[in-house]
C-alpha cells in the first residue's frame, strides 16, 4: 500500500480505533455499571475512583517503560509490532475476565490487567506516526488518527445505547481489539535502519524533560485532559443523581443512566468525528496553535451550560459542541507533541512519557470519587457542581498556556 494515503492513514490508526471504542465503553459505561453492581449504592462513587486512581497508575508507568524496550532492543519482527500483537491478546483477555467477574475485587484485578495490556500495545505504537510521516504531514495523519478515534466512540455509543447486556458489549470490544490490531499489524510496514537508542532507562526518561517546549505540551495535554476526565468519570452517576429524566422533545429516549451516557457520548463523538481531520490539515497550513485556542475556548465555554441548566435536552446540545472542540483539540494536539520530539530513536519512549500528560489525570480523577460522594452528601448535587467548576479551570488553563511552546508556530 502507498504511504500517506487516505488508506495507509486508516491502516496507520486501525488499532487507535480500537482503543478508543474500549476505553469509551469501558470508562464511560461498562466499568460503573459493573462497579454499580458489585458494591454497595451509597459507595459507588469512592469504590469507582479507586478503580480508576489505581489504574492509571498503572497506565503512568507503563507507556514509557514499554516505549523505552521497545526503543532500546529492537527484533527482527520491529521495533513496534510485537508489542502491538501482545498487548492486544492479553487486552482480549482482560476484557473477558472483566465481563465475569464475580466480585469487585476480582473486577479490580482483571482492571489492571486491560490496563497494563493497553500500556503494552500503545507506548511502541504511539511512536509509529512520528516514525513514519514527515512533519509537514503530521496534521493530516493525526487528523485521521483523530477522526478513527471519534469514530469508533460513534460506533461505541450507538453499540452501548442499543445493546443492553453488559457481557455481550464486553465480547463485543475484544473481537474488535483483535481485528483492527491485525489490520495494522497485517499492511504497516516499520522504518527500518533506525538504531536502538543507547541510553540507559534513567537518561531516557529524563531526557525529554530537558526541553522545555515539551514539558509545556505535556501540561497543556494534562491541563484538558484533567478537564475531560473530572466530567467523564463522574458522568453516569451525574445524569442518576441529578437529571434523573432522559427526555428529548418531550419523549423519553433512555430508561437507564448508563444508556442516556451512551448517547451523549455517541453526541460528542459526532461533533469530534466532524471537526478532525479539518482541524489537522489547518494546523498543517497555519501552524498548530490557533486552532488549539479555538478548540480549548469551545471546551472551557460549555461546561456553563451544565452549571446552570441540568436538563437532558440541553446536555445533548451542549455535547454536540463540546465534540466539535475535542476532536479538533485532539486532532492537532497529537502533531504538536510529535513535533516537539527529539531523535528518532527516542520517539516511543517520548511518547511513551508525553502519554502519562493523558493518564495522570485519570488518577486525580479518580480520586474526587470521595470528595463528590462527601459534598452531595452534605447538599445534593453540589459535588458535581465543583466537579464541572475544576473541569473549566482545567480547559482554560490547558489552551492559555499553549503560547508558551516556542518551537512550534
Amino acid at each position: 500500500m502507498r504511504p500517506h494515503t487516505t488508506p495507509w492513514y486508516l491502516s496507520l490508526s486501525a488499532y487507535w480505533f480500537a482503543t478508543s471504542f474500549k476505553w469509551f465503553l469501558v470508562l464511560l459505561v461498562l466499568l460503573p455499571a459493573r462497579v454499580a453492581e458489585l458494591v454497595d449504592p451509597a459507595e459507588k462513587a469512592t469504590r469507582l475512583g479507586w478503580l480508576f486512581a489505581v489504574g492509571a497508575v498503572m497506565a503512568f508507568v507503563g507507556p514509557p517503560v514499554f516505549g523505552f524496550l521497545s526503543d532500546r532492543f529492537p527484533s527482527r519482527w520491529g521495533r513496534r509490532m510485537p508489542y502491538l500483537g501482545a498487548g492486544a491478546l492479553l487486552t482480549a483477555v482482560g476484557l473477558v475476565w472483566m465481563a465475569y467477574a464475580p466480585s469487585y475485587w476480582s473486577l479490580f484485578a482483571a482492571y489492571i490487567v486491560l490496563q497494563l495490556a493497553d500500556d503494552l500495545a500503545t507506548g511502541p505504537y504511539s511512536a509509529l506516526i512520528p516514525d513514519l510521516v514527515p512533519r509537514e504531514h503530521r496534521g493530516t495523519a493525526s487528523g485521521w488518527m483523530g477522526a478513527l478515534q471519534v469514530s469508533a466512540q460513534i460506533a461505541a455509543g450507538v453499540v452501548g445505547f442499543t445493546v443492553a447486556h453488559l457481557p455481550l458489549l464486553f465480547w463485543i470490544t475484544a473481537g474488535l481489539n483483535l481485528v483492527a490490531a491485525a489490520w495494522t499489524l497485517l499492511v504497516i510496514r516499520e522504518a527500518r535502519g533506525v538504531p536502538g537508542r543507547r541510553e540507559g532507562f534513567v537518561e531516557s526518561m529524563l531526557a525529554p524533560w530537558k526541553n522545555p517546549d515539551f514539558r509545556w505540551v505535556w501540561g497543556t495535554r494534562f491541563l484538558v485532559m484533567f478537564g475531560q476526565y473530572v466530567v467523564q468519570t463522574y458522568l453516569q452517576y451525574y445524569l442518576a443523581d441529578v437529571v434523573r429524566v432522559f427526555t428529548l422533545w418531550g419523549k423519553s429516549v433512555a430508561t437507564q443512566a448508563f444508556q442516556a451516557v451512551a448517547l451523549l457520548g455517541l453526541v460528542i463523538s459526532a461533533g469530534a468525528a466532524l471537526s478532525s481531520v479539518p482541524a489537522g490539515r489547518w494546523s498543517d497550513r497555519v501552524g498548530r496553535k490557533r486552532p488549539i485556542y479555538l478548540a480549548g475556548g469551545v471546551m472551557a465555554f460549555v461546561i456553563l451550560p451544565l452549571l446552570l441548566v441540568p436538563r437532558y435536552d440541553v446536555l445533548v446540545f451542549v455535547a454536540l459542541l463540546f465534540g466539535l472542540g475535542y476532536g479538533a483539540y485532539t486532532a492537532v494536539d497529537w502533531a504538536l507533541a510529535t513535533d516537539v520530539l527529539g531523535a528518532p530513536e527516542a520517539h516511543a519512549t517520548d511518547m511513551g512519557i508525553w502519554q502519562t500528560s493523558i493518564v495522570l489525570p485519570q488518577i486525580l480523577a479518580g480520586s474526587l470519587g470521595g470528595m463528590v460522594d462527601l459534598l452531595n452528601r452534605s447538599q445534593p448535587g453540589s459535588g458535581y457542581t465543583a466537579l464541572f467548576l475544576l473541569a473549566a479551570a482545567g480547559f482554560v488553563l490547558g489552551t492559555v498556556l499553549v503560547r508558551q511552546v516556542r518551537s512550534v508556530r
